[in-house]
């Protein structure tokens, strides 16, 4: 089959990512295999590609918003039929046994481990995922809406919940890219004022055509203080800029697996108050059920920009650039 590969991670530009031909995956005893129809292009991809994030696996193959059909079963899997939709999530695997799955905490698990870091991911044809990791889709959207949702769709939602948002209230996002975008419909629905914080042209375009009530450049403050931010671009010196635009009271969740640099904090002007700073690690199933749930039932659309699988490597260039707004995603062209 065909997949890519990140044989040595480095500059997308300079073609860290690569076809190659690879065996068919056999799946494990727990195991699905996963024929490939579309995959999202999530930040996470590049920072793996790009060595942002620690080698797990070397010449890992990225991706892990797969919506696609199973294959193929390992011999301990029940419940799952043959060309059955199945999605594929970030979170690959966890021990079931530590102190933090016992507690519901499972992301927070020593133990986890990641689709497209530890295990080959969804830019191939074929793909593996164990069948309890498996998600069940919606009906009602086609592979391409449906497969933003799976990261940058459930880790909004998780950031949402991390924000402590009140109800009605006053919700900042700085960085309008995949998770942003589908997060703020949730903020929306749910009855929040939204106020959009980024750099790009396009993406303040969005945001204020999905109803956010303003859009600005990242480093300007919001028209008001706000109740709670969340901080989705990988840039750390937007972290005392959105602690500023807070109220007393505030909290802000950064949402990014990988951050730059955070500058020094100043006590009074960005957490006095009683301001909160919190991060984001992963999700839970749970969360995805919950999000996937919640998606359907509010109308939640990702704005898509579709790329054949043969020109994944093009994909990430433009995510890099900021070329689109919204979130690309993978069709597979490959035979």
């Amino acid at each position: 089959m065909h997949a890519w590969s990140v044989p040595e991670p480095g500059p997308v530009e300079a073609g860290a990512l690569r076809l190659v031909e690879q065996p068919v995956p056999v799946p494990g005893e727990d195991e699905l295999l996963v024929r490939v129809r579309a995959c999202g292009v999530c930040r996470t991809d590049l920072h793996v590609t790009e060595g942002d994030l620690p080698v797990r696996r070397p010449g890992v193959t990225p991706g892990h918003e797969v919506v696609g059909e199973v294959a193929g079963f390992g011999d301990g899997v029940r419940g799952f039929t043959g060309g059955e939709r199945v999605g594929i999530a970030w979170l690959r695997r966890t021990d079931g046994t530590c102190a933090y799955c016992a507690r519901g905490a499972e992301n927070l698990c020593p133990a986890s481990r990641y689709t497209g870091w530890d295990a080959d991911g969804g830019y191939a044809q074929y793909t593996t995922v164990p069948a309890a990791y498996a998600y069940r889709l919606p009906d009602g959207l086609d592979d391409v809406a449906l497969a933003p949702l799976l990261c940058a769709g459930i880790i909004g939602h998780r950031a949402l919940r991390r924000a402590a948002l009140p109800a009605g209230g006053r919700l900042g996002l700085y960085g309008f890219g995949g998770s942003a975008h589908l997060c703020a419909q949730v903020a929306l629905a749910k009855g929040a004022t939204v106020h959009v914080l980024t750099r790009g042209a396009a993406a303040r375009t969005l945001a204020l055509a999905l109803g956010a009530a303003s859009a600005r450049d990242a480093y300007e403050p919001p028209p008001e203080p706000l109740d709670s931010a969340i901080l989705f671009a990988p840039a750390g010196d937007l972290v005392p800029v959105a602690l500023r635009a807070l109220d007393r009271g505030g909290t802000l969740a950064i949402a990014g697996i990988h951050l730059g640099d955070v500058p020094a904090l100043r006590y009074e002007s960005e957490l006095f108050y009683e301001k909160q700073l919190r991060s984001v690690t992963s999700n839970t199933r749970e969360d995805g059920r919950e999000f996937l749930a919640l998606a359907a039932g509010h109308g939640v659309r990702a704005t898509t920009h579709a790329y054949p699988l043969s020109r994944a490597d093009v994909a990430l260039r433009d995510l890099k650039a900021g070329r689109f707004d919204g979130a690309a995603v993978l069709v597979n062209d490959l035979s």
